[in-house]
């Protein structure tokens, strides 16, 4: 797990050593044990290390190939490592170190761009290509590791996180405002290559560069997608099971301690339970953000359904006088706006485990293809009606609301239902906040992916694929970002592609049923995790209690003075008398949190990467 970056000057010009360290020193906290830097005529490349996997300076890089044809830079972890490594040796290379690295490196070596469909893991990496001249990249199936690009007629420049580009790119302080909109409206970030700045790009997840140098020509394209999968799906829970001790067992690999990262949900607690009862270790530690009983977001009382199974459980406590400390640090981390404060928690939980490991296990993933929100019930709800299957579609409904107590998938598979400018009108009535004329500006685009694609899924297998193509990476790269600010590597097990490629191919009764969620799962998991837990129907996740946090005075004050200012009151973004209607009914007791959030956000983003 570490940082990289690199600039390549297609006009023959030289790279020189200061801007690669520039670019280094401003992500140092994703790698503070070693660093590294290789220029060449018109190629650079830095690096900046969290040794994780052999802790020696054979780790090093740019790592060289044996032949010194290939120089390489690679943030991530490949689980499969020592399995590849053997199947290298017997067609006969040596190794000179126990890195996932050289793996790589030499699987590219060996079998070209088509490495990548073997590698088990996450990554973004750079090969160069010494004798013909040419760069190769590549991210994950799904987006976990970052690789963010600025692209000229002139230069390549990339780096894991979007700063460093800044940090030699000062210029490119400039708003999407297409992104702005989608962020506004939707509620949605990181869906397509676009970022916050509007010429700084990301490379989306499954996806790869080529650029070779002379000439000079580029190619972007994609290398996976989760929709063409033909994978069997599993006939069983103890198959699911089998693969998912797999997953855990491969993701614990580290030459540094590791922990998890416990919420109290299913999902986390289902890896707590795996390492404890089907693998026998009882020694990592967890941890956890709550606040108090009673509180939103607080999930006390099924943490502590984990003693006896982790010896070293640790409690972080979020407060509305340490957000209001940790405004700047949680603005910066992140480096583009987040439309809720959930990514606070899991901050804080980062910032503890920092003291005790290097590694944390995270649970994220597993509600994305296994129905674990609400919404995703819609798409279910759509297709029995569709299908004009209305005995079983009633029956669906009243089974659901019975274990969970909501209508809320009724009324999104409605909305699921409407034409594409219905649910655009609709969203605005909901984001009232949004001014008319940045609204009329923007609507007018016809393709809004998360309104035509992720919206528009025809079935529930269907919404799990657009969830992973259009969704679900903000996710990842929040967790990246929150765990490299502290040095953290963070791992998702639910996230290995086999497991996750055989679910979506699962029939959807082992999915969905009878009202309850992530049946497979909850299957899988008997006898193994706490019925309190396991049987769980609500859904928390990692929140905090942001809607008594802004009815407090200090926030008061500090949405008067934002709110006030000239630099807020210069924003064509918003309507100000409504959102004036927002905050004195959210005082009053309605609960507009989420939307405060999301117009603070931007504010405070826009004064420290834009103003």
């Amino acid at each position: 797990m570490c940082g990289i970056c690199g600039i390549i000057n297609f006009n023959g010009k030289p790279v020189h050593e200061a801007p690669i360290r520039k670019m280094m020193e401003v992500q140092k906290h994703r790698g503070p044990d070693d660093d590294g830097v290789f220029l060449e005529d018109n190629v650079g490349l830095g690096f900046v290390r969290l040794s994780i996997l052999d802790l020696s300076p054979a780790g090093h890089q740019p790592m060289f190939s044996s032949d010194n044809r290939y120089v390489m830079v690679f943030n991530g972890e490949i689980y499969n490592y020592i399995e590849l490594r053997d199947e290298l040796r017997n067609k006969g290379h040596v190794f000179r170190s126990g890195t996932d690295t050289e793996v790589i490196l030499v699987a590219y070596m060996e079998w070209g761009e088509d490495c990548l469909d073997r590698l088990n893991g996450m990554w973004a990496f750079v090969i160069y290509d010494k004798r013909e001249k040419k760069v190769f990249a590549s991210r994950d199936r799904f987006g976990i590791k970052p690789l963010y690009y600025y692209l000229d007629d002139n230069t390549f420049i990339f780096s894991s996180e979007i700063t460093p580009i800044l940090k030699i790119k000062p210029e490119l302080r400039q708003t999407n405002e297409s992104i702005i909109f989608d962020f506004l409206l939707t509620n949605r970030t990181n869906h397509t290559d676009n970022t916050f700045f509007k010429e700084i790009f990301k490379l989306q997840h499954g996806s790869k560069i080529l650029l070779k140098l002379q000439p000079k020509s580029i190619s972007i394209k994609s290398w996976y997608s989760l929709s063409g999968c033909q994978t069997c799906g599993y006939t069983s829970s103890l198959q699911f099971r089998d693969d998912f001790k797999t997953a855990v067992n491969l993701q614990l690999r580290s030459d540094v301690p590791v922990g998890l990262s416990l919420s109290g949900g299913v999902d986390s607690s289902s890896i707590g339970a795996t390492i404890s009862k089907l693998i026998g270790r009882s020694d990592i530690h967890s941890f956890s953000a709550v606040y108090g009983k009673g509180d939103a977001g607080d999930e006390t009382e099924f943490i502590h359904e984990f003693n006896g199974y982790i010896d070293n459980i640790h409690f972080t406590h979020p407060t509305i006088d340490s957000f209001i400390s940790d405004m700047n640090l949680f603005i910066t981390a992140l480096e583009e706006p987040v439309p809720n404060t959930s990514e606070y928690a899991e901050i804080k939980v980062m910032e503890l485990a920092q003291k005790h490991c290097t590694v944390i296990l995270n649970g994220q993933g597993a509600d994305e293809y296994m129905a674990g929100y609400h919404y995703l019930i819609g798409f279910y709800l759509k297709h029995r009606f569709n299908e004009m299957k209305w005995g079983e579609l009633l029956n669906d409904v009243y089974r659901y609301y019975k274990i969970h107590k909501t209508f809320y998938p009724f009324t999104t598979a409605a909305f699921y239902m409407l034409p594409a400018w219905i649910k655009k009108s609709v969203l605005y009535r909901k984001n009232t906040f949004i001014s008319n004329d940045f609204y009329n500006e923007f609507s007018k685009n016809k393709d809004n992916i998360i309104i035509e694609k992720l919206y528009s899924s025809k079935t529930l297998r269907e919404s799990f694929i657009n969830h992973f193509e259009y969704k679900f990476e903000h996710n990842l790269l929040w967790a990246d970002k929150s765990g490299m600010r502290f040095s953290l590597e963070t791992r998702f097990p639910f996230l290995d592609h086999n497991i996750i490629e055989k679910t979506i191919n699962t029939c959807t009764e082992l999915i969905y049923s009878k009202g309850n969620t992530k049946v497979i799962l909850r299957e899988a998991m008997k006898n193994i995790l706490p019925e309190k837990v396991r049987n769980r129907t609500d859904k928390v996740g990692f929140q905090t209690p942001e809607d008594a946090w802004f009815r407090d005075i200090k926030f008061r004050n500090f949405f008067d003075e934002l709110f006030s200012s000239s630099s807020f009151r210069s924003r064509h973004y918003f309507d100000f008398s409504e959102i004036q209607k927002l905050f004195k009914q959210h005082q009053a007791g309605s609960n507009y949190g989420h939307i405060l959030w999301k117009i603070i956000h931007l504010e405070l983003w826009m004064i420290e990467f834009i103003d």
